[in-house]
């Protein structure tokens, strides 16, 4: 079981790093706020957050010193990444994992950051938060409630529970089915196969959602994660936000009967729906930690991410 990192309080020093791409500054300049006067917390920016190399925000040697830094510094308690894009597995392996096993602490973010959480949850035992991030989610205009709200649980450490009250669901499968949540982007999920960072999917609950892929994508990246073995061991299937994915041609599967032929392949408890992912609302969630997914109550349970009793938000 991973270990969870201790929960915050206001006051609490917050690191910001861009290990992927280049945020967008104006975005990160309005998300401070929120941060800072809503959460409370003091945010420390890493050195080189405002660098560009390309499509990336730095070079691999740059990004990667910015998540040591972060993990390394003992007056920082989370670490939040300032948006996605590309570039995480160029420099995963840059990382001393041993560190940050030494030094655990809150790290969130979602979408390129996927290959991080999976190379640290499995190479330093440490839960990690698939949530929205400052310059991708918060300082954008009209920031959903549900989307603030999920940050409640670094300071809570509440359990979650996600249920029709916040939206419908859709039971691909029938079933109960409990086991430690994983996953996040699908396209990074299958780019880590074959790499020391390759997902491990025996015996879990797998979350996946993605952005801007086609259903032709999703079927060609769940069928290599089939012809993987990788669905074929887990024990219930979570599935998040799949936006902006439209078919360029005319004659296609839909998304929906993509996902319900791998789902009906696998056989295991399983529902979609979810808003996880690139979407607003953002329900934000701990990856590493114990999952029930039921589909006759329909619902997800998960275990608190964080450790310790409350704090008020």
């Amino acid at each position: 079981m991973a270990v969870r990192p201790d929960k915050l309080k206001r006051g609490d020093k917050a690191g910001i790093i861009a290990p992927a791409s280049p945020p967008d500054l104006a975005n990160l300049k309005k998300a401070v706020p929120f941060f800072e006067e809503t959460l409370g917390l003091e945010l420390v920016f890493g050195n080189n957050i405002e660098k560009q190399y390309g499509y990336l925000a730095g070079r691999d040697e740059e990004r990667a010193a910015d998540v040591m830094d972060m993990f390394q510094d003992p007056d920082i308690k989370v670490i939040f990444c300032a948006c996605g894009g590309y570039g995480t597995a160029r420099m995963a392996d840059r990382l001393d994992y041993e560190i940050i096993k030494d030094n655990p602490k809150i790290f969130w973010g979602y979408s390129d950051i996927t290959y991080l959480h999976t190379a640290i949850r499995q190479r330093a035992g440490l839960v990690t938060f698939h949530g929205p991030m400052l310059a991708s989610d918060i300082g954008k205009k009209d920031v959903h409630s549900q989307t603030k709200h999920s940050f409640k649980q670094l300071f809570s450490g509440d359990k979650l529970c996600y249920s029709e009250e916040l939206n419908e669901l859709d039971v691909l499968v029938e079933g109960k089915a409990e086991g430690e949540l994983v996953g996040g982007n699908l396209c990074l999920i299958t780019s880590s196969l074959g790499t020391k960072n390759e997902l491990d999917t025996d015996g879990k609950i797998l979350f996946i959602e993605d952005v801007h892929e086609e259903p032709r994508n999703v079927d060609r990246y769940l069928n290599q994660l089939w012809n993987a073995g990788k669905l074929q061991a887990i024990e219930g299937l979570v599935i998040g936000d799949f936006s902006d994915g439209e078919p360029e041609r005319q004659k296609t599967l839909t998304l929906e009967e993509v996902l319900s032929h791998y789902a009906d392949l696998i056989g295991k408890p399983a529902m979609k729906g979810f808003m996880i992912g690139h979407c607003d609302p953002h329900f934000a969630i701990p990856l590493g930690t114990i999952a029930t997914i039921d589909t006759t109550s329909k619902t997800l349970a998960i275990e608190s991410g964080v450790a310790n009793e409350s704090n008020e938000y």
